[in-house]
């Protein structure tokens, strides 16, 4: 049995929030990373409060919450989607044009090109039916 398109809009919702809440724990971690050395720890120790590193880490682990949870889910994924741009013109795209393999060819930018990509999808459809916002805006 083929799935139509009207079959699969009836999915948009639940896939919406999944992707929300996978994208913003994924997020997480790296702030996490950065923060706490857990899951995994980063190849270079960050300094607390050292610049821009571990404002980074920060910016990272608050707003991949608030998107996971869907909790000023626009805002944050505003915050998070600049904040993957900045990362991507500052950070990466210096070393080489092509986003894709690690230097001297490419630039390893794509985990932020697609976190910047995908909150900025976010900024626009919002945190969708299955979130802290919606139970919020019912009241």
């Amino acid at each position: 049995m083929a799935l139509n398109r009207k079959d699969l809009a009836g999915y948009s919702p639940a896939v919406l929030g999944l992707f929300r809440f996978v994208y913003g724990l994924l997020f997480a971690g790296y702030g996490s990373m950065i923060l706490f050395g857990w899951p995994t720890r980063t190849p270079q120790p960050v300094d607390f409060g050292s610049w821009p590193g571990w404002y980074a880490g920060l910016i990272e682990f608050v707003t991949g919450l608030l998107i996971a949870v869907g909790l000023c889910t626009r805002a944050a994924a505003f915050v998070a989607s600049g904040e993957m741009a900045v990362a991507y013109f500052w950070m990466h795209q210096p070393h080489a044009l092509w986003p894709i393999g690690g230097p001297p060819d490419g630039n390893s930018g794509t985990p932020a090109i697609l976190f910047c990509w995908g909150f900025f999808l976010l900024v626009f459809l919002g945190a969708g039916s299955y979130s802290i916002d919606t139970q919020r805006d019912k009241r």
